[in-house]
């Protein structure tokens, strides 16, 4: 699998960057849907919270707007400056329009990324009913519980089947 960034050992080319995004991005979104919307539907209900399934996917689509928004500013970023948006570290002797397009790039990344934390706990608050912080409680422990889970699924991937995974340089 490759993902948006690769280390700069790596042999993959921006097709391969590209291809594998359109292939498996889709499909681990819909699987990390489901399972964040499965996670939040129990916590919510255990923190005295109302609400449906359907409505927990509601609120995590539009939570996740601003993050597939910089999927967009991403692909913009990669067109304009080329290979080094596509590598973990560019080396140092980028220019300063590359190395400037870079950090705008990763900080509006960041900033909606926050905005994406923003919209779903005040849609948790919404539909679960329940005060913001209390709603942000139940976000920080799904979180927690799908990075438990999903180290626990690598970890059962690695054992069964060794040579799925790629391995680091």
């Amino acid at each position: 699998m490759v993902y948006r960034t690769q280390l700069s050992g790596s042999n993959a080319s921006a097709a391969e960057i590209l291809g594998s995004s359109i292939i498996f991005g889709p499909l681990g979104g819909v699987v990390s849907m489901v399972l964040f919307a499965y996670i939040y539907g129990r916590l919510g209900k255990r923190a005295g919270g109302k609400s449906t399934r359907n409505q927990v996917i509601h609120v995590l689509a539009y939570g996740g707007t601003p993050v597939a928004a910089s999927l967009a500013l991403w692909i913009f970023t990669a067109l304009l400056v080329g290979e080094p948006a596509l590598i973990e570290r560019p080396g140092v002797e980028i220019d300063g329009f590359v190395a400037f397009m870079l950090r705008a790039q990763f900080v509006s990344y960041m900033l909606l990324l926050l905005w994406s934390v923003v919209l779903q706990v005040m849609g948790f608050s919404e539909i679960l009913g329940l005060t913001t912080r209390k709603a942000f409680g139940v976000w920080v422990l799904g979180q927690l519980l799908a990075l438990l889970l999903t180290l626990f699924l690598s970890i059962l991937i690695g054992i069964f089947f060794p040579g799925l995974a790629p391995t680091t340089p």
